[in-house]
């Protein structure tokens, strides 16, 4: 056994006010079981499958059996899930106008298999409609398929901001990093920079990212400070005060904060947290909008990101934030045509 103050450092948890698991090393878990039944219920019920021979529509999870976690072992994201769910579908044969029932059952969604392997099986009930049977089984297997992997995609962005935890730096550290510009990214980099101390002492980034989107700067304003419109791309309920001193909470509370400024069609600063971070630690977020003829352009800059969430912030913003506002914004111009 090794003496007191020359153990393993990985394993010396130091007396820190926001018990930090230092470095990750320690292995913790967080439970996605209620979590996962709301969103495997929002990606489901009211799906849509359509073909020549008739419509169908996703009804409701009728069973819902099973369990989620992640956990975090040496800064490192693990998953475990393990589903069986059966969903009722209804639909109408397109020449005789007959309307059918029936029921998908997916009798085991792990991580053991991909999406793809995974089993679904259609069912109806006793008579004809064979053909809107056969649409559930093709068309509507593959719409289930996506609706899964948009599970699993949230499960691994959405549920999991914050987890991993700041790592142990040395005061005075410094980050560069680049990375290439790809789609409508126009920038998206890391600035060096020495500690930017926000409540709790821990070593801190800033990040800066520019987007450009097919909208004008006041209806991509509006998407950041209207409640109905935040709950659309976010796809969860929302809490939006947009005015100085205002609460902000998104993703299911997993992102928190406060108005500071709102200069309209222009500028928006927040106090922006993820819940996992340390107890009062706050980054400070600019977003600011400017006109490019029939598009706008977004800079964003965060300034006091932990370090070790240095990726998932980034990740954050461009999966969660500017592609769900780039899909938003398409389905709004369909809509028009």
């Amino acid at each position: 056994m090794a003496k007191w103050g020359q153990g393993d450092p990985r394993w010396i948890v130091e007396e820190r006010a926001d018990a930090t698991n230092v470095n990750n090393w320690h292995w913790t878990e967080r439970d996605a079981t209620s979590w996962s039944k709301r969103k495997l219920k929002e990606v489901l019920e009211g799906l849509v499958v359509e073909g020549e021979a008739g419509r169908c529509e996703i009804g409701d999870l009728k069973h819902v059996e099973g369990e989620a976690s992640c956990n975090s072992r040496k800064g490192k994201l693990i998953f475990f899930y393990e589903w069986n769910l059966r969903l009722s579908w209804k639909g109408t044969v397109k020449e005789s106008g007959e309307k059918h029932k029936g029921s998908v059952e997916i009798p085991n969604l792990s991580e053991e298999n991909e999406v793809d392997d995974t089993e679904i099986n259609v069912s109806k009930k006793k008579g004809e409609g064979d053909v809107l049977k056969d649409l559930m089984r093709t068309e509507g297997t593959t719409k289930v398929r996506e609706a899964l992997r948009d599970y699993l995609k949230a499960l691994k962005t959405e549920f999991t901001l914050g987890m991993i935890l700041p790592t142990k730096a040395p005061v005075g550290q410094e980050l560069a990093t680049e990375q290439k510009p790809s789609g409508s990214m126009v920038q998206d980099s890391v600035t060096p920079q020495s500690l930017d101390m926000v409540g709790v002492k821990i070593p801190t980034v800033r990040i800066h990212m520019r987007e450009v989107f097919n909208s004008p700067a006041d209806e991509l304003y509006s998407i950041f400070t209207k409640k109905e419109l935040v709950q659309k791309f976010s796809k969860c309920p929302a809490v939006i005060e947009a005015e100085k001193g205002g609460k902000l909470q998104m993703f299911e509370g997993c992102v928190s904060g406060e108005y500071t400024e709102l200069v309209p069609s222009q500028r928006i600063v927040l106090k922006w947290r993820c819940r996992s971070w340390p107890d009062e630690h706050y980054a400070t977020v600019a977003l600011n909008f400017q006109d490019l003829a029939a598009q706008s352009e977004l800079e964003l800059e965060c300034k006091g990101v932990p370090i070790s969430h240095e990726e998932s912030t980034r990740q954050c913003w461009k999966k969660q934030y500017f592609e769900e506002i780039h899909i938003l914004l398409q389905q709004s111009k369909d809509n028009m045509e």
